[in-house]
């Protein structure tokens, strides 16, 4: 059997008439030369087709090599397979897994949910491809297209399922990173705005550096001599009242500069992050090209 356009096949059975012991001056083989009214009266006969559908039956004769006298009357028998229930029950199942994983590249890369529904998507074109390997014939010279079909799909499926463990692989990498930043940024900004800057706050009015937070204290001494200054200008027993003012000034102040390190850092921490959506754009270009390519080439062999 030929199954190469499998199930779109189509088969020719010849039955061979020839007499073994006479030549044709002995006997005469007679067979009716008009193959429409055969194929018409065959077809009118058979009551049930199943799998296969009759297409028709023409009849010649032929003379054989080895014996030149005695000639042969050929009779070929055209059958087609019916394909829809193939269409239905693997055909466009596959096509429709296909579909599915092209609407995967919708849901974000950050979870695990992409992941485990591409995996599953792609165990479930390989049950599919275990039946394949029960319905097929497998006397066949050449690969059957369906086989291809399936194979390429799952070539395709497979290599999404690559690109969304690369691009998970690198949004990790981004997220460790930023989360690092901001775990050194909290603890610089507790540490300047709730240690030091209650406990030697009268240290910096007075003009002392720390090593820890010497940009805050520069800043902020400045601040707090001329509130302090103001302050005692006006009335000695408002000093309390103007600590806790520049006090809380000092923390807004350390918590802009936590914050402006931080924006800074996260432009950095984001490179992989913009380079997943590029790539991720990149690809879906490509998957969808390649899925037209491949469907209209395949399709395109099948019906010639």
């Amino acid at each position: 059997m030929h199954v190469y356009k499998f199930p779109f096949d189509v088969q020719r059975c010849n039955i061979t008439f020839k007499s073994i012991m006479h030549a044709d001056n002995e006997i005469k083989l007679l067979y009716n030369k008009n193959n429409a009214s055969m194929t018409n009266l065959t077809r009118s006969m058979m009551w049930n087709q199943y799998e296969w559908m009759f297409e028709d039956l023409t009849s010649t004769n032929k003379s054989s090599i080895m014996y030149p006298h005695q000639t042969a009357v050929v009779y070929t028998i055209t059958m087609k397979r019916r394909s829809n229930l193939y269409i239905a029950n693997f055909i466009c199942p596959v096509l429709f897994f296909l579909v599915l994983d092209l609407a995967s590249f919708l849901i974000p890369d950050a979870g695990g949910e992409k992941l485990s529904f591409k995996v599953t998507v792609l165990l479930a074109v390989t049950v599919l491809q275990l039946i394949l390997n029960d319905i097929l014939p497998s006397s066949s010279n050449k690969v059957p297209l369906i086989a291809i079909y399936c194979i390429g799909i799952f070539t395709l499926m497979l290599l999404s399922l690559l690109e969304t463990i690369v691009m998970m692989c690198l949004i990790e990498k981004d997220s460790a990173a930023h989360h690092n930043d901001t775990d050194e940024e909290q603890n610089l900004s507790v540490n300047c705005g709730d240690k030091w800057c209650k406990a030697n706050f009268h240290s910096c009015i007075r003009g002392k550096k720390s090593s820890d937070c010497a940009s805050v204290c520069d800043g902020s001494a400045d601040e707090a001599q001329s509130v302090t200054k103001e302050r005692s200008n006006n009335k000695l027993t408002d000093v309390p009242l103007g600590l806790e003012q520049v006090s809380d000034e000092l923390r807004e102040i350390g918590k802009t500069i936590s914050l402006l390190i931080g924006n800074g850092k996260e432009e950095k921490s984001g490179y992989w992050a913009k380079m997943v959506k590029k790539i991720n754009k990149a690809f879906f270009i490509f998957y969808v090209t390649a899925v037209t390519v491949f469907l209209s080439v395949l399709v395109s062999l099948w019906t010639s």
